[in-house]
Parts: structure tokens; C-alpha cells; sequence
């Protein structure tokens, strides 16, 4: 299975490190957030990762050219001139994909076991499974009894997007920033340019079984503060 790491956002979060970096190169104990993904990745066999690139891109390349591309194949979906998030990010790599793939965020670290993650995805047939866990956030993905998606909840605003006859009794539960997908995915995405794949999601939820997997009571932390760099520098020596 190969991997996708979502690099090319601008990071704005992340100031005033990112008006001069990218924010995959960003430190966490001496070791920038890029690398200690790839390393987890590799931890699980993975030995072909698609790596975007926008914001400071070439200081992105340097890196990888720097330390032989962590002895693995590394592909660079080059997002120049314009930053396409999420959705356009996978479209403008689908072409690098041809069975079952995971994504996740560059700014994400944590101790999901991916193992059993493609395992569960395997065994339930998902055109899409999302990691999600139980934990504080302003945004949520709602799901039935049997972890099928059902919705999306802003708790802030109360905006809400549900599927068609969707249960009451749903289960709050936050993105993690990691899934894997089918390739035909692919063939479900009608739009083009920048936008989110979350927009795609909330269609596709409607015709296509997209899973959720509870890793609830691990340890995930979304590294798109100075704070949070803090907070992952004590868990991550």
C-alpha cells in the first residue's frame, strides 16, 4: 500500500515559523513533523509515499534530496501555482494510485496503529475509512451504530450536514486526519481546482459505505499551534 502526506498548506497557524518555512519542516525535539511521519510510515512497511508541495516547496525537495529520501521512493505532487487542498490535493495525485492508499496530514502525530486500521478496512469493503477519535473539537463527523458515516456537526456554529434518513442517536466523533481510500473514489469526484475532500465525503456518504475507525484513548496531536508543538514535544522524545 502506498501513502499520501498532505504537505502543501500554508500553515498560517503555525506563525510566525511558517512566513519563512513550510510547515512540514517544523521541529518537534529537534525533529521536523515530515520526518517523524515518514518514519512512522516506514515503522509500518510503507515504501512509496506521495508528498505534496505548495507553500515553500523547494525547501520541501532540499530536504528530502538532503537525506536520500529517508531510503525510500518518494513522489512530489508539485502544487505550484496554487495550493488545492484537501480534494484537488488527491485528484492532483490520483495518478500515482492504483489499488487502496492512506493519506494523512503532515502536522498529525500520533500512535494510531495502522496495522490494524488497513486490517479494518480490508475486512468491511470501505470505498473510504477515517480515523476518529473521541476527543475535544469545534467539528464532528457523526456516525451510526455500526460506525457507518452519517453527518458532519460544526458545535460552534450548530451547522450540521446529515445523510438521508439518518439515525437521532449518532456518535460524535473527531477526524483524525488519516484515511484510506479506494481508487475509485476517483471516479465519485465531480469537482475541480481547490476544495475539500470532505465536501466529496458528505455526497458520497449518501451512496457508498465510508467508515469510521475509533482509535479513542490513543494519542494524537494536531501540531498546527506553537502551543501544540510544545505539548507534542513532551510525548514525542
Amino acid at each position: 500500500m502506498k501513502a499520501m502526506l498532505f504537505a502543501a498548506g500554508l500553515g498560517t497557524r503555525l506563525k510566525p515559523f511558517t512566513e519563512n518555512h513550510p510547515k512540514a519542516l517544523a521541529p518537534v525535539n529537534g525533529k521536523s513533523l515530515l520526518q517523524r511521519n515518514i518514519e512512522y510510515l516506514k515503522s509500518y512497511g510503507f515504501t512509496e509515499i506521495v508528498i505534496n508541495v505548495f507553500h515553500f516547496a523547494d525547501q520541501i525537495i532540499d530536504f528530502l534530496n538532503e537525506n536520500n529520501n529517508f531510503d525510500i521512493t518518494i513522489h512530489i505532487s508539485d502544487e505550484r501555482p496554487e495550493v488545492l487542498e484537501t480534494g484537488g490535493g488527491l485528484v492532483n495525485a490520483k495518478h500515482f494510485f492504483d489499488t487502496d492508499f492512506l493519506v494523512m496530514n503532515v502536522d498529525i502525530l500520533t500512535d494510531l496503529n495502522i496495522s490494524n486500521f488497513i486490517k479494518a478496512h480490508q475486512e468491511n469493503n470501505a470505498i473510504i475509512s477515517l480515523a476518529v477519535s473521541d476527543r475535544n473539537s469545534s467539528r464532528k463527523l457523526l456516525f451510526d451504530e455500526k460506525m457507518k458515516l452519517q453527518g458532519w456537526r460544526n458545535l460552534n456554529t450548530n451547522e450540521e450536514i446529515l445523510a438521508k434518513n439518518a439515525s437521532k442517536n449518532l456518535n460524535e466523533l473527531a477526524f483524525s486526519g488519516i484515511h484510506i481510500i479506494k481508487p475509485e473514489l476517483f471516479n465519485n469526484i465531480n469537482y475541480e481546482g481547490k476544495f475539500s475532500i470532505m465536501k466529496v465525503y458528505m455526497e458520497l456518504m449518501k451512496t457508498e459505505t465510508i467508515l469510521g475507525f475509533n482509535h479513542s484513548g490513543g494519542i494524537l496531536i494536531d501540531v498546527g499551534r506553537p502551543s501544540s508543538v510544545l505539548e507534542a514535544e513532551e510525548v514525542f522524545k
